[in-house]
């Protein structure tokens, strides 16, 4: 049967399967799997929690009797997170009777170390409930458990009374103090007793087990804070993957700047001062020296278009309408520029937005055949709106190349988007939103 989703205090708890099972078909469950499945959670659920409550008493007398000097604080902190690896083996325990597993509410943590673990997990809500599912499974759990294997094994032993009266024969059972049992079929009251002992224990197990299911998608499933708190780190994550390689782009930016174009520039002048120095008597060596002159220079021209290209310094030294407006100048195609900020926006925002028009431009002069480009750009409720409209054939399909992808992507970081709109015919339409604070 599928489970049902049920919100409450943000905790999404679905229909118990074993039931929903039960209360779909109350006789037909005697003769299904599930009595089965009941009873091997159970068994599995209570060797576990035994286990589990004398771990948890070792470790605590062990981390109080050496708080004294530390090492049991260590011991205890492991204890904390001891509900961590028992939650994992939990929720794959719980397969047994429900079918849809429950998700692991922890974020991964690759090539972490011993501590930062500790630590992270240490921060995790999601701990401290597997933690107390912990605690529950092993004091409540357990003693429930232990009084089912108790009920089952004993309807067990009545169910088989006439196997073991006819094994000891001719000595005597007694299956009621008092009333000896010598005969196999004076055993067979006893057979109906065990026999209706395991139908109880088929619906009391049903219901216990039950119970526990809930505890768990109570306790052990991921909640949305979880999700959400894996989706801010994973934003902030992205956003410092985007600050390294903006300081690494100003690192090469600034070596080719400072370092090969100076060099280059010094390379164009001595070759200069060379050729006039052969001009007059060799004129043939001075011929090379002006064809390597000239192969400088335009060096010196593919560098600058290179660095340029890598991020244009009128952008960092007069923001986003200078650089719009120089790269308009630049474009074959006519270039409308109507962009009107108050005051400068932030670094990342105007890369984007620069990189963006860019991109825009290269596509409206390579693909679309526009004859006008226009560029507009306004601050509205704390959020830079750009439009960058092309009167080509229109038809671009933002997920056909890696351009507008790549644009998408770095919008998405700061928490904009990017909307392509290019019906066939056009026109073809960019809008990017991206918040300015925050």
């Amino acid at each position: 049967m599928s489970a049902v989703p049920v919100t409450v205090r943000s905790v999404t708890v679905r229909t118990v399967t074993v039931w929903a099972e039960l209360r779909r078909r109350p006789l037909g469950f005697l003769w299904s799997a599930w009595p089965l499945r009941v009873w091997a959670f159970l068994l599995t659920g209570t060797l576990q929690g035994t286990a589990v409550l004398v771990l948890l008493a070792v470790l605590l007398f062990v981390g109080l009797g050496l708080s004294v000097v530390g090492i049991g604080l260590l011991v205890l902190a492991g204890t904390a997170v001891l509900g961590v690896p028992l939650g994992a083996l939990e929720r794959r325990r719980l397969l047994l009777v429900e079918p849809v597993p429950l998700a692991d509410p922890h974020g991964a943590l690759p090539g972490a170390g011993a501590a930062v673990r500790l630590r992270s997990r240490l921060r995790e809500r999601a701990t401290w409930r597997e933690l107390a599912y912990l605690l529950v499974q092993a004091v409540l759990f357990t003693a429930s458990g232990l009084g089912f294997v108790a009920l089952f094994g004993f309807s067990l032993l009545l169910s088989a009374a006439p196997v073991f009266v006819w094994a000891v024969s001719p000595d005597t059972v007694m299956l009621i103090p008092g009333q000896p049992i010598s005969q196999p079929l004076a055993a067979l009251p006893g057979t109906a007793a065990g026999l209706l002992g395991l139908v109880l224990c088929a619906y009391t197990g049903a219901l216990l087990a039950g119970a526990q299911v809930w505890t768990a998608q109570l306790l052990l499933a991921a909640r949305d804070e979880d999700l959400s708190g894996r989706v801010t780190e994973l934003t902030r994550s992205r956003a410092r993957l985007v600050d390294a390689f903006e300081a690494e782009r100003r690192r090469i930016e600034r070596d080719l700047h400072d370092g090969a174009q100076q060099q280059l520039v010094a390379l164009s002048m001595t070759l200069g001062l060379a050729e006039l120095e052969l001009r007059g008597r060799e004129p043939a060596a001075a011929e090379l020296v002006t064809r390597a002159r000239g192969e400088a220079r335009r060096a010196l021209e593919q560098l600058r278009t290179l660095v340029r290209g890598i991020h244009p310094q009128v952008l960092t030294d007069h923001g986003l309408p200078a650089a719009v407006a120089e790269l308009a100048l630049r474009h074959p195609v006519p270039v409308t520029v109507d962009i009107d900020l108050p005051h400068r926006l932030p670094g990342p925002v105007e890369t984007a937005a620069y990189f963006t028009v860019t991109e825009a431009l290269t596509n409206a002069a390579k693909h679309s055949g526009a004859g006008e480009v226009d560029v507009a750009a306004r601050l509205e409720d704390g959020k830079l709106v750009l439009l960058v409209t092309d009167n080509g054939r229109g038809g671009a399909d933002p997920a056909a190349g890696a351009g507008l992808q790549g644009l998408a992507d770095r919008v998405a970081i700061l928490r904009g988007r990017l909307i392509v709109t290019s019906p066939v015919g056009g026109p073809t339409r960019l809008r990017v939103e991206v918040p300015c604070s925050g």
